[in-house]
């Protein structure tokens, strides 16, 4: 039924909790492929942080610097978690997306045949989710493909 599933991760130990039940999935369905994707936000300045006075040739090079750094450090994590399914026997790719995270992982399980995805309940955001809206919700709310959601461990009963 799954040939191909899609793990949307953030770096943080929460996020990788699903990893175990990718692994069972993928055992017991015959998964062909796991596909990991991290996906890297664009820089946006905040404000009061000294960025206003910036002309906008120096904004973009702040811009473009802060980048490279969040996609340099984002390539090496899934580089890290890609060999470590590998050691397990896994067909394991990975993908660097930048963009919204909710947007850019819809997306590229719809244009590239993804069957499942699977993500924790909350990663990196934690409670500010309650203020912003979940990043998991978010996912299963854009995405036409079913998505598993895992709660993360030590989750408590209606928080």
């Amino acid at each position: 039924m799954y040939q191909k599933i899609l793990v949307p991760v953030d770096g943080s130990q929460l996020a990788e909790c699903v990893l175990p039940h990718v692994s069972a999935i993928a055992s017991g369905c015959q998964v062909r492929d796991v596909l990991l994707v991290r996906v890297v936000e664009p820089f946006q300045p905040p404000p009061g942080k000294g960025y206003e006075g910036l002309f906008p040739e120096d904004l973009k090079e702040e811009q473009e610097r802060f980048e490279a750094g969040e996609k340099k450090a984002a390539q090496e994590y899934l580089s890290q978690v890609t060999a470590r399914l590998r050691s397990e026997g896994r067909s394991v790719q990975s993908q660097l997306l930048v963009g919204r995270v909710a947007e850019s992982v819809a997306d590229f399980a719809e244009k590239n045949g993804v069957d499942l995805i699977v993500i924790a309940t909350h990663g990196r955001s934690g409670v500010s989710r309650w203020v912003w809206g979940s990043t998991a919700d978010r996912i299963l709310r854009s995405s036409c493909v079913p998505v598993l959601m895992v709660r993360a461990p030590g989750c408590v009963p209606g928080i």
